[in-house]
């Protein structure tokens, strides 16, 4: 992408929707789908819309939060939702709802899980490089954005914090 031509997309313009029957190599030892398999396909559908929304490649810098809210069952079909919810510079938080539709009630999804990732877009010798910034145009991507805007002050506070404390201040 042109740095010149960066300006700003709409968060609709590197939204992503993955699915997949969830089987049974994916369970853990309870028998119900073992988090770290959510938890990847969570960290492909944001990486997807991070490289969408930059215009190349993008790589996870952090997970701000990941909440299960109900186990997923083998058989069930998760489907994985995700926007930019921020851009800076050259970073984005990406937010993720994990929806599971059940193997033996499809017609009622149930919200499983929901996670903020913070994606950093580099060039090719791994250097940050600019992106466009995101123009939120509704009412839900205008919350978004403020509430992205928290959780990274939040994180950039609590760094802060954490290197005071090791320099013994």
């Amino acid at each position: 992408m042109n740095e010149l031509h960066l300006g700003t997309l709409p968060a609709s313009y590197s939204r992503v929707e993955l699915a997949m029957v969830m089987e049974r190599t994916r369970a853990n030892l309870h028998g119900n789908v073992h988090g770290g398999e959510i938890m990847k396909l969570v960290d492909s559908t944001a990486g997807a819309v991070a490289q969408r929304h930059s215009g190349g490649l993008a790589v996870t810098a952090a997970m701000d939060e990941m909440a299960f809210l109900r186990p997923v069952h083998v058989g069930d079909i998760l489907r994985t939702f995700a926007q930019v919810n921020w851009a800076g510079s050259s970073s984005m938080e990406i937010g993720v709802r994990v929806e599971a539709e059940p193997w033996d009630d499809p017609s009622t999804p149930l919200h499983v899980a929901s996670a903020y990732l913070v994606f950093v877009a580099v060039d090719g010798n791994g250097r940050a490089r600019k992106i466009p910034g995101l123009g939120p145009e509704t009412p839900d991507e205008v919350r978004r954005q403020r509430e992205a805007e928290i959780r990274r002050a939040h994180r950039l506070s609590a760094k802060a914090e954490i290197l005071k404390s090791r320099d013994g201040s």
